[in-house]
C-alpha cells in the first residue's frame, strides 16, 4: 500500500479512530440537560416562595377602634389606635388616629386623619365647626367636604364597618395634592 495515500478514518495499524462525536459524548451532554432541565423546574416553585412576600402588596387588617355607642352624633371624634402592617417579610406595628363621625340616621363615616393638600395632620375645632390644618389653611366641614383653602379634594374616608357594637377600620394611606384619591 505504498503509493496510495490513507484514509483520514483510517489509523496507520488498519483500525479506525473515534468519532468526534461519539455517542457516549452525545449521551453525556443529553444526560447534563435533562438534569438542568429538572433543576430549573424544581427551584422556579422554590425561588417564588421565596422572593413572592417582595412582590406583594401591603396587607392590612380590620382594626378595633372602639364601640359605636361611645360616638356622638353629628360631632367628629379621633379615635386612636395601634395597627400593625405587613410589607414583604417586614411587619411593624404603629400607633395610628382616624376621625370617625356618627351621621344622624346612625351610619358612620371614618376619615383619613392626613389634609387631602400636603399631608399635614388636621383637627376638629368646636368653635368653627370644622376641620382645619394648620400648615395652609385648609378647612372642612363634618362631612369631609373642602370648605376652604388649597386642598384640591374631600378628606379621604376609610374602609370601615360595624360588628358587634364595634367599629373596625382599615387604614388607609393616600397621596397628597391630587384632585383624586389615589392609594398608596
Amino acid at each position: 500500500m505504498a503509493g496510495h495515500p490513507e484514509q483520514p478514518d483510517q489509523q496507520p495499524g488498519g483500525g479506525f479512530s473515534t468519532p468526534v462525536g461519539s455517542r457516549r459524548t452525545f449521551f453525556h451532554w443529553v444526560t447534563l440537560a435533562a438534569a438542568g432541565l429538572v433543576g430549573v423546574g424544581l427551584s422556579i416553585p422554590l425561588l417564588s416562595t421565596l422572593m413572592s412576600p417582595a412582590f406583594q402588596r401591603r396587607q392590612r387588617a380590620w382594626v378595633d377602634v372602639g364601640a359605636v355607642d361611645d360616638l356622638p352624633a353629628g360631632h367628629p371624634k379621633q379615635l386612636d389606635h395601634v395597627t400593625t402592617v405587613r410589607d414583604g417579610w417586614l411587619e411593624t406595628t404603629s400607633h395610628k388616629a382616624v376621625w370617625a363621625v356618627k351621621q344622624p340616621q346612625g351610619d358612620i363615616r371614618v376619615f383619613s386623619p392626613i389634609c387631602t393638600h400636603l399631608g399635614c395632620g388636621y383637627r376638629w375645632d368646636d368653635s368653627e365647626n370644622k376641620f382645619l390644618c394648620p400648615c395652609h389653611g385648609s378647612s372642612y366641614d363634618v362631612n369631609g367636604q373642602v370648605l376652604g383653602g388649597p386642598a384640591p379634594r374631600p378628606l379621604d374616608t376609610l374602609p370601615s364597618k360595624v360588628e358587634g357594637g364595634r367599629l373596625l377600620v382599615m387604614y388607609k394611606d393616600f397621596k397628597s395634592g391630587l384632585p383624586t384619591s389615589v392609594e398608596l
